[in-house]
């Protein structure tokens, strides 16, 4: 299949592979990028074809504006997602990307009666749980900037160089404004397996919020935690391919 400028704008496939039995679609966590992914494809096995989702003011699109809503931005993926659906495939989602993940299984199944192999959902608490973090996206720079710190997932050679971070920013106060604006919507559970993970030592995402994600599906569901804090999926990265590998199987 030939990808059309929308795909090529939306989806990166480093390592094209038409004898894949899977497509991987990975989706970034807040203020991430398609790049966090970069070494899936050469790691996880060949019947698996990784597309990373490359969202709007990063990477290759660093001159759009981001999007600040999850509504439009799902809209938006999965008019670019569509085409590709052409064999089995599997969603990944870290953080912000678990939960765009979720919404857009919920619409393609909607709109296109279409399901995933496999949801997996990483680093974030389940949709329905009420929130109990105040918002952050709209504080004072200086603020956000400590916020940032906190969360330890901004390297700090970019929080304490201000010309990055006058970049960064736009696009970080956009993706906490899509995860704290976000309101859940009661609908029919899923039906296709639900593996949710996490780190250990993440004390913003905790077992019992990753271990509500069971409730969203009458498919199986798998839970599993990792070494490390909320960005595990850097520190604990050969466990999780692994895991990844044997869910996909």
């Amino acid at each position: 299949m030939v990808a059309n400028a929308t795909d090529k704008k939306w989806l990166l496939c480093p390592k094209p592979n038409s004898q894949a039995k899977l497509k991987l679609f990975c989706f970034p966590y807040a203020g991430g990028n398609s790049q966090t992914y970069r070494a899936w494809p050469f790691k996880l096995p060949e019947t698996v074809e990784v597309h990373m989702v490359n969202l709007p003011g990063r990477g290759t699109r660093l001159r759009e504006a981001p999007i600040t809503r999850l509504a439009p931005l799902v809209d938006e993926v999965a008019e670019a997602i569509r085409p590709e659906l052409d064999k089995p495939f599997a969603f990944f989602g870290h953080s912000m990307g678990a939960l765009i993940a979720f919404e857009l299984v919920h619409q393609l199944r909607k709109q296109n009666h279409v399901n995933p192999a496999h949801l997996i959902v990483s680093g974030r608490g389940a949709p329905h749980m009420p929130k109990t973090d105040p918002q952050t996206h709209d504080l004072p720079e200086k603020e956000f900037i400590e916020e940032l710190r906190r969360l330890n997932g901004t390297p700090t050679e970019a929080l304490e160089h201000p010309e990055l971070m006058q970049l960064m920013l736009p696009i970080l106060r956009a993706d906490f404004a899509i995860c704290e604006t976000y309101v859940y919507e009661d609908r029919p559970l899923l039906d296709c397996p639900i593996a949710a993970l996490g780190g250990v030592d993440d004390t913003d995402v905790t077992r019992e919020k990753i271990a509500g994600w069971r409730e969203r599906t009458t498919g199986s569901f798998t839970m599993r935690m990792f070494p490390g804090d909320h960005f595990y999926l850097h520190s604990a990265q050969p466990s999780l391919l692994e895991t990844i590998t044997v869910l996909l199987r």
